[in-house]
């Protein structure tokens, strides 16, 4: 069995060298014997064994290179088509159906299967978060006409009037027209959203542990438990005419370091055209949010802030799909200049700098929205500008907690739908359109085409590029899923539906699209858990800062346990709201239609926590505002251990190995330790017995002879032997 094991892994990972022997073998014994008839109708009966002898042979190693089931086979038995690749009889019947793992290690290879394995876990984690994310969403609903400070905004009693949100373009504005984005707001930002992301980063902590605990039993059903990945050496080989294969280049610290130096300098010029664009975008806002503003045309005065937000997010996305490409080409060629020693090395190189290269361009968008809109902004009369005149854009009236979803929302399902989806559908389809045109096959060949034999045809399938690509589709939005969660209860689901046609893709992809891969044998997913496990902490923090600081959830609390007279959420609005008088307006930053309110505005309000006009010290930061400020970090400091020590608990109480799994591996070690025991046991009594024969044996010899010592004979024997 031994044996048959050996050739079975011969076969599969060298299968190919196999083919091309069988190939030369056949043409080799065509030209020492050009007579041998090969066609159908040969009448030499010893040619035609031979011959098809050889052709059965190379059939049997070659054909099919992919599954092909015979017609006749039983109804149970299925092509590994049918429950694995998204064919469309199949897209509806089979896609709550758990993968068929085993039979995807045993045609892949081990990577590909724990790559597949990996995907059905995390899918599988979706569904509870998917269902708490949209029971969230759905409180949401339920208490948006119970909302105080909604309500009190669309409230015309109230008759605020808000300052210019830009320069001589806008105009005063009344705080009723914010209505439907306060009301769109508290969708998202409701108190349950804590409880939402506490239960995300416990989510992630048991996403985690249940992956180490599958993958443990993996590796048990595959008998992996003791295997140790080796590292093929990458050292390059010496260029010119005279170069042998023993000469290679040993490369010291010293050559590699203008490979690392030129690797740090573009990994920071890469970042920086990504800050450079996010900037641009940023300059877009505010320029067309003026250009709207002065427009004669009703229409594009009608949702200012809607036009401004969508077409901004769908230019992010744009830009991101571009860089995304741009990037993983980048981080390949700097790792080539690098020459790492090893090829696990060069993976681990590779993967970690497309990771950071689109993790800042995916996340550098959404960050700023996040935590730096509407806080470096200033307030009326004293505004900050940057490029000249450019105004730093403000948050709406309810927070920058709408438009992160926006942005986060049009990402994310941009990327899925272009990028992993459709990408993954048309491109493949286009290469191997364009290989056929390059290898001449016409429509007048179409039925040559069909007879050729399955591996001739392969020839048209596109190379296997890695599983990596398919990983990082996943990490990113793994990302998305958890970082700013507090913001999106939403991305749960639209991550759980895009997995579920994301593992039909890529099993079409594998099985129908690309060529079969060299068996690949691995025991974890190596440095994509730790990725995963880095991203699970940072999200605890990130979604603290979220809460802390996107949101009106920390104002709301202390408003209504330290200045609220009720103890309600009455008045929140008119707290948050500071006084301005119009008269302190900087030259040429006044209204260029300051009565566009019919009326003449002497007084206008602005979101945040300032001293008033008329005060001792009018427009400094007031003591509400410190105040809030130290409830804020104080939370984010609370927030991050507590949920930080459960994550902790959970990852201690739950077992990395399970409990069967570890009473069988402990079963087997004490069957072990039997067999060696009776294995040396079986030894002693073999030398006993061999002992007891030579003492039988030496005084029977020669009775007269004086008796020796044993030692001496048997280091007589050994001497003869």
């Amino acid at each position: 069995m031994m044996f048959v094991h050996i050739i079975e892994m011969f076969v599969r990972q060298r299968g190919h060298l196999l083919c091309h022997f069988c190939r030369c073998t056949y043409e080799l014994l065509m030209w020492f014997d050009p007579s041998v008839d090969v066609s159908p109708g040969s009448t030499s009966e010893i040619k035609h064994n031979l011959v098809e002898q050889i052709r059965l042979f190379i059939h049997k190693v070659t054909d099919p290179l992919h599954p092909k089931v015979n017609a006749n086979r039983p109804q149970n038995v299925k092509s590994l088509s049918h429950p694995f690749s998204r064919e469309k009889q199949h897209l509806y019947s089979v896609f709550y159906k758990y993968q068929p793992i085993g039979l995807i290690r045993s045609y892949f290879g081990e990577k590909v299967g724990l790559y597949f394995a990996w995907l059905g876990v995390y899918t599988q984690m979706l569904i509870p978060a998917a269902i708490i994310g949209v029971i969230v969403f759905l409180y949401g609903c339920a208490t948006v006409d119970d909302n105080i400070p909604s309500m009190e905004i669309c409230d015309p009693r109230n008759n605020i009037t808000m300052c210019p949100l830009c320069d001589r373009a806008c105009s005063y504005w009344k705080l009723v027209t914010a209505c439907g984005t306060a009301r769109a707001s508290h969708l998202f930002d409701n108190p349950a959203t804590v409880f939402f992301s506490i239960f995300m980063a416990l989510w992630a902590v048991l996403f985690m542990e249940h992956w180490k605990r599958r993958q443990m039993r993996l590796n048990y059903v595959w008998d992996l438990m003791g295997f140790g990945e080796e590292e093929e050496v990458r050292e390059p080989q010496r260029s010119g005419s005279d170069t042998s294969d023993e000469e290679k280049v040993k490369l010291t610290c010293t050559d590699r370091l203008p490979a690392y130096l030129t690797s740090v300098v573009m990994m920071g010029f890469m970042i920086s055209v990504t800050f450079a664009i996010v900037f641009g975008v940023i300059l877009y806002r505010i320029s067309i949010k003026a250009a709207l503003h002065i427009s004669t045309y009703p229409a594009a005065r009608s949702n200012i802030r809607a036009t401004v937000k969508t077409t901004a997010a769908i230019i992010n996305l744009i830009v991101i799909i571009i860089l995304d490409e741009i990037y993983a080409a980048i981080a390949r060629w700097l790792t080539i200049l690098e020459v790492p020693k090893t090829d696990k090395s060069f993976e681990e190189r590779l993967i970690f700098k497309t990771f950071i290269l689109k993790f800042v361009n995916a996340f550098t968008p959404i960050v700023y929205l996040a935590f730096f809109r509407g806080r470096l902004v200033g307030r009326p009369g004293n505004y900050l500008y940057v490029v000249g005149s450019y105004r730093m854009e403000e948050c709406a009236h309810a927070g920058c907690l709408m438009e992160l979803c926006i942005q986060l929302c049009i990402t994310m399902l941009g990327k899925q739908l272009i990028q992993n989806n459709l990408f993954e559908i048309g491109i493949p389809k286009l290469k191997k359109l364009l290989r056929k045109r390059k290898s001449e096959v016409t429509s007048l060949q179409e039925e040559e085409v069909k007879i050729l034999k399955r591996y001739e045809k392969d020839h048209f399938l596109g190379p296997f590029a890695g599983i990596n690509p398919e990983y990082m589709e996943m990490i990113i939005q793994f990302g998305m899923v958890t970082l700013f969660v507090a913001s999106f209860p939403l991305a749960p689901l639209f991550a759980l539906l895009n997995n579920i046609i994301e593992i039909r893709l890529d099993a079409k992809k594998f099985v129908m699209e690309l060529r079969r891969p060299i068996a690949a044998k691995a025991k974890d997913i190596g440095i994509w858990y730790n990725l995963l496990r880095g991203l699970s902490k940072v999200a605890v923090i990130v979604n603290a800062f979220v809460i802390a600081f996107t949101s009106d959830f920390i104002p709301r609390l202390v408003y209504q346990y330290a200045y609220s007279p009720d103890s309600t959420m009455h008045g929140f609005v008119n707290h948050t709201l500071s006084y301005f008088n119009v008269s302190d307006f900087q030259k040429g930053t006044a209204p260029l239609e300051p009565m566009h309110l019919h009326y003449k505005v002497q007084i206008c309000r602005y979101k945040d926590y300032r001293e008033p006009p008329w005060s001792s010290t009018p427009y400094d930061l007031s003591k509400e505002f410190w105040a809030i400020l130290a409830v804020r970090l104080a939370f984010v400091i609370v927030f991050q251990n507590v949920v930080m020590l459960m994550s902790d608990f959970v990852d201690w109480l739950i077992p990395d190995i399970p409990k069967d799994i570890s009473l069988q591996i402990h079963k087997e070690k004490i069957l072990m330790v039997e067999l060696f025991m009776k294995e040396e046991q079986g030894k002693r009594l073999a030398v006993q017995d061999n002992h007891n024969q030579e003492t039988c044996t030496i005084p029977s010899s020669d009775d007269q002879s004086p008796s020796r010592p044993r030692s001496h004979s048997v280091i007589h024997s050994k001497a003869s032997w």
